[in-house]
């Protein structure tokens, strides 16, 4: 039993005892000195009552942590052993679910409903130390494939956060006011009067699916070496960069979210038009005004997203000819990190050719960039497409949302050129 348990049963005792004596008009010597003790006692179980319960809740906390990370770490080790080869298997040929990955079926299933076989994001992760099932016959010595190359993620080098979704959608407030502070000019006189306090919601919302379609031989399913880890890393990787895309470069249109860089203006995002060559000069004048905005407290907090052309145009601009420090050496040196990509930016136009820059920061802790999903990958097998040549094509279909939080956080540069 606890103690705050057993104090609490005797301050119930400790009470019906006070009320019989005190029902008692003429108390004995005896009855008065228990009058007291029992007083003193209770007001002394009071105080260890209360730090019975100080301590106890510092333990329940962390049993409550235990149990949610506990839960979290099952989940995980089963997600660990999910196989998408029973997947494809099961919308081929029919074959049961079996083990771990015939209780994350059924997990899914029960949060959601889906019109083929739902996949958790983390199964399409690549895993290392994968081979063939040992129940599979593979009587060729079948080299690993060899992967489609993709992008590495880039919402997430930019800080972005992933949230996911059960069902229906959510929203975020962000605090817009300006709350200010005064003193007061005379004694007794007034400080400054209230501040309004304002928010703005950045909600997100299930209006966005993406498809992924992948067609399968039929000797590319019996020829079992390394066919189930391609499957997972062509569905990721082709997933990741559709998704990169879409978080920088979504048009809000056609089905598109509507992406930090293209969408800019219209979530009030500040743009900087540089229209030069671009230079560490033009980054560090952005930087500024994210710190004069206490979005960021240094340089060392804000990250830079751009195209390979700028990263080459300012690595062959030499700063200090005796050291061999170029321009785009003062950027890596000074910035958190430096993203370099192709997918979610523009390539550069113009008669002079530009491109644009994106900087963001984590005020706070918070990111600047909410990415959510629903629920899990949707796996539907297409019957009739393949049906002759007994092949096997599946769609993976993926709902997102895209959202910022506050517009401090994030500057566009164009114009870089």
């Amino acid at each position: 039993m606890l103690e705050s348990a057993k104090i609490q049963k005797r301050q119930s005792e400790i009470r019906s005892n006070l009320a019989e004596l005190a029902a008692n008009e003429a108390p004995s010597e005896d009855e008065q000195r228990s009058l007291k003790d029992l007083n003193r006692e209770y007001q002394v179980n009071e105080s260890r009552y209360q730090a019975a319960i100080t301590a106890e809740d510092a333990e329940r906390r962390d049993a409550g942590a235990d149990l949610e990370t506990r839960e979290a770490s099952e989940w995980g080790a089963l997600v660990d052993k999910f196989e998408m080869r029973q997947a494809a298997l099961h919308l081929d040929e029919g074959r049961q679910f079996d083990g771990a990955t015939a209780e994350v079926v059924q997990e899914l299933r029960q949060a959601g409903g889906y019109r083929g076989v739902p996949i958790p994001y983390a199964a399409l992760e690549t895993r290392a130390g994968e081979t063939t099932s040992a129940t599979v016959p593979d009587p060729i010595a079948t080299k690993p494939l060899i992967d489609r190359l993709f992008p590495q993620s880039v919402a997430g080098a930019m800080g972005a956060q992933m949230v996911n979704v059960s069902a229906g959608g959510i929203e975020y407030p962000v605090s817009t006011s300006q709350v200010t502070a005064g003193w007061a000019s005379t004694e007794g006189g007034d400080v400054a009067g209230p501040s309004e306090f304002t928010t703005v919601d950045r909600p997100l919302a299930p209006d966005h699916t993406l498809g992924i379609q992948m067609r399968l031989t039929r000797k590319a399913m019996k020829q079992s070496a390394g066919i189930e880890a391609a499957i997972r890393r062509d569905m990721q990787g082709a997933m990741q960069a559709k998704i990169d895309e879409a978080v920088f470069q979504g048009s809000g249109s056609n089905g598109q979210p509507a992406g930090v860089i293209a969408k800019a203006a219209d979530y009030g995002i500040d743009s900087t038009a540089v229209d030069a060559a671009a230079s560490y000069a033009a980054f560090r004048k952005a930087v500024t005004e994210f710190m004069l905005n206490n979005a960021a407290s240094g340089p060392g907090s804000v990250r830079a997203l751009i195209r390979p052309e700028v990263w080459d145009a300012m690595d062959d601009v030499i700063f200090d000819a005796g050291s061999g420090v170029t321009e785009y050496d003062r950027l890596a040196a000074k910035l958190g990190s430096v993203t370099q990509s192709h997918n979610a930016l523009k390539a550069p136009s113009g008669s002079t050719p530009a491109s644009k820059a994106l900087l963001s920061t984590n005020a706070g802790g918070q990111s600047p960039i909410f990415v959510a999903t629903w629920g899990a990958v949707d796996l539907i097998r297409d019957v009739y497409s393949d049906a002759a040549s007994g092949g096997l094509r599946l769609t993976a279909l993926v709902t997102m949302d895209v959202s910022i939080s506050r517009t401090e956080q994030l500057r566009v540069l164009t114009g870089l050129q």
